[in-house]
């Protein structure tokens, strides 16, 4: 490391202008050559994807996309003349300028289902041939311009259906809020605007970059439509706080004395090795995704690895090359008012002082601060994956229009039909056996209604659609969807020639769900491993990464609990801009265990392995834990904040998934910061004294040497030239 950062500060403005370049260049290419983005929940082998895939083999392509609605409502009637008109032409337009997409009218004849009773509420059918997200999006445009232009008195026309694609695509600048309030941090823990740039200047090339090649990566993997936002979400949060510790050692070693060549050596070997440590967990963490397989995971563990890969990048090459231009400067443009006062001892600090009052009485503390952590994650005990419906949209936006209108005609469940597809070989015969599959469907409890068997052109297939009588992130729909699969269809005699698959994106959602919870123990498991392995190396201890491991656990258990709590239950939810409670994104556990559990190492890193210095100077474990809590309290707490504002400025999106995921991040890492380095650490440590350092000779024979950050007292040669 220390000869990286030799280089970086001799080599300044090679090292500087090639992060432009490569910022420009790869920006560049990411615009013109990016991939499309795609959400595919596809499960090879699940029996939703395989009816898409008899679909598209028996002519049903335009039904093996996503399916939109017309909804419509007259106060006049939908029979008024003027009413017809406008509503028929406006079809007949999206059928015939949309490409890939078919259009069922309430107006054919056998259409008289999607007519509420008393005919002031009808919905048409839109269904599209499967494409990427942005064809999605552009064909929803192209049938929101059409829609808008439909003027007829006392008519009101909405569109819904599908997963999101209608919905109302601008969101709050979140980055540049999270970014603002990083800023205010910076200052007050830098008191310099030259200080405080240097971090958000590292982030912002990690990050562009990062984007960039997750635009090219698009081409090879499918990227859901959210991935750059969840990508710049942590790459904002981890890039700052990386180069905040590189700068904070930075000045450290100036105040000590040392040449800016030297202190920069210094920071990179120290702060810089436990910034690599730490950012190569996250990816690692992250990575594990993919052992879930599916491309939705893929994708996500790709775009997020990506970005936290070039942030950390960024802080390791390009910052010590910008302080070799920056020298002694850095306190440059000082804010007198916002300058932290220089302590004399850290022995005098507010940190210290906190420590040795959780360590004369270590019982109740860590007693204490279990306990609400348990509390915060009792709600975990009723999580129910899912994805929400456009229920949860803000009111006024046209797809929550068009849910209610369905809701209030027809019932919730006509937002999510289920699609039940059959083979027909046997012609008339099978299509009579089809029909009465209808009748029992129509016989079953949580069932509103049934259509009749709707035939492909060869006559060899045919396909049901199925409304529930529940909204499709109800838990009854989900198992309505398992009951008509494991109970109703193989009750019928006959049925198994026909092949029959149930089907449609509510049963895909299903099928995703149970497929995640069912490989989340394995996931967690790993990373949990993982994460041990690593703090045993590097700490050369049994008990230490056993603590770390139950306490990140319990941080990430409490981010579950809150935003079961929030999400799931309903609790503030208004507080928050959430139209209704609904099931929690069935992707969103996974990834967000992955980054709090990598955060949480990060913290873990720079806080253990300062008091394992100290403990190997002194020997004393006590002053250890105080000394390395004084040392690492105000950079942790800054790093900490600055993370909580960013995720926290993601739960101003309209996008409920990115809202979980910004409530659920800032959470984690609140709790981490406080209760568990705060309160959990110091009182274990305090009650374990010096069996915190036990280690088997055995195994300390065999587990490799791991040194994340190297002593400080060792020297630093000047790198070059200031």
């Amino acid at each position: 490391m220390r000869r990286l950062a030799a280089f970086c500060y001799r080599r300044r403005g090679t090292v500087t202008l090639a992060w432009v370049a490569a910022l420009i260049a790869l920006g560049a290419l990411g615009g013109i050559f990016g991939g499309a983005t795609k959400t595919n929940f596809a499960i090879p082998g699940a029996e939703s994807q395989d009816a898409i895939d008899f679909l598209r083999e028996h002519g049903f392509s335009e039904r093996s996309g996503d399916q939109g609605m017309v909804v419509v409502e007259a106060q006049q009637g939908v029979d008024d003349p003027a009413v017809r008109t406008a509503v028929e032409g406006l079809l007949g337009a999206i059928q015939s300028t949309v490409a890939g997409t078919t259009v069922t009218s309430f107006y054919e004849p056998g259409a008289e289902r999607q007519i509420a009773p008393g005919r002031k509420i009808a919905f048409a059918e839109l269904n599209f041939s499967d494409r990427t997200g942005e064809q999605y999006l552009e064909a929803a445009r192209q049938v929101t311009k059409l829609r808008d232009q439909v003027h007829v008195e006392g008519l009101r026309v909405e569109l819904g259906g599908g997963t999101g694609m209608f919905a109302d695509q601008s969101q709050p600048p979140s980055e540049l809020i999270g970014v603002a309030g990083a800023i205010l941090i910076l200052v007050l823990a830098f008191g310099s605007l030259l200080a405080m740039g240097l971090p958000i200047m590292t982030a912002l090339f990690g990050i562009g970059i990062g984007l960039s090649l997750l635009a090219l990566a698009a081409n090879l993997v499918d990227m859901p439509t959210w991935t750059s936002q969840v990508a710049m979400m942590i790459g904002i949060g981890v890039g700052i706080d990386y180069a905040l510790f590189i700068v904070t050692r930075y000045r450290d070693a100036l105040r000590e004395g040392r040449e800016p060549a030297a202190a920069v050596a210094l920071a990179i070997d120290t702060a810089g090795r436990a910034v690599l440590f730490a950012g190569l967990t996250v990816v690692l963490a992250v990575l594990g995704l993919i052992a879930m397989g599916r491309n939705l995971n893929l994708g996500l563990a790709v775009g997020t690895s990506l970005t936290v890969l070039l942030t950390m990048a960024a802080a390791v090459t390009l910052l010590p090359a910008v302080l070799g231009f920056v020298g002694r400067k850095i306190d440059w443009l000082a804010l007198p008012f916002a300058r932290p006062k220089p302590e004399s001892s850290t022995r005098h600090s507010i940190w210290w002082r906190w420590s040795r009052v959780v360590q004369r009485r270590p019982w109740p503390a860590a007693v204490g601060a279990l306990a609400l952590l348990l509390v915060l994650a009792l709600p975990v005990l009723s999580l129910r994956l899912g994805f929400g419906d456009a229920g949860n949209d803000p009111r006024g936006d046209t797809t929550r229009e068009a849910y209610d209108l369905l809701s209030t005609g027809f019932g919730p469940g006509f937002n999510g039909p289920l699609l039940i597809a059959a083979s027909t070989p046997g012609g008339d015969a099978d299509v009579a056996l089809l029909r009465q599959v209808a009748e029992q469907l129509r016989k079953t409890p949580g069932i509103a209604a049934v259509t009749d068997p709707i035939l492909n052109q060869a006559g060899d297939a045919a396909i049901l659609q199925v409304y529930p009588a529940t909204s499709p992130q109800d838990e009854a729909t989900t198992t309505l969807v398992k009951t008509i699969r494991r109970s109703v269809l193989p009750s019928i005699p006959g049925t198994g020639k026909l092949e029959l698959k149930v089907g449609g994106a509510t049963a895909g959602v299903v099928d995703f769900s149970s497929y995640t919870a069912e490989r989340m123990p394995l996931f967690l498991g790993a990373v949990l491993a993982l994460s041990f392995l690593l703090l045993m190396a590097v700490f050369r201890s049994l008990l230490v990464p056993l603590k770390a491991v139950i306490m990140n656990l319990l941080s990430v258990g409490a981010a579950y609990g809150v935003v079961v709590a929030v999400f799931q239950w309903g609790w503030g939810a208004s507080l928050i801009g959430l139209g209704k409670d609904g099931p929690i994104e069935a992707w969103v556990p996974m990834m967000l265990f992955a980054v709090v559990f990598g955060l949480s190492m990060d913290y873990e890193v720079f806080l253990l392995s300062r008091i394992r210095e100290e403990f190997d100077r002194t020997g004393d474990n006590g002053l250890a834990v105080a000394d390395g809590l004084a040392a690492t309290g105000r950079v942790i707490t800054a790093a900490a904040l600055i993370m909580v504002l960013v995720f926290s400025s993601f739960i101003l999106s309209d996008n409920r998934a990115l809202k979980l995921m910004g409530l659920g991040l800032s959470v984690a890492v609140f709790v981490d910061a406080t209760l568990v380095r705060m309160v959990l650490v110091p009182a274990t440590m305090e009650l374990l004294g010096k069996r915190n350092w036990w280690l088997p000779a055995w195994l300390g024979r065999v587990l490799p040497v791991i040194h994340v950050e190297a002593a400080p007292e060792t020297g630093y040669p000047a790198a070059g030239g200031d």
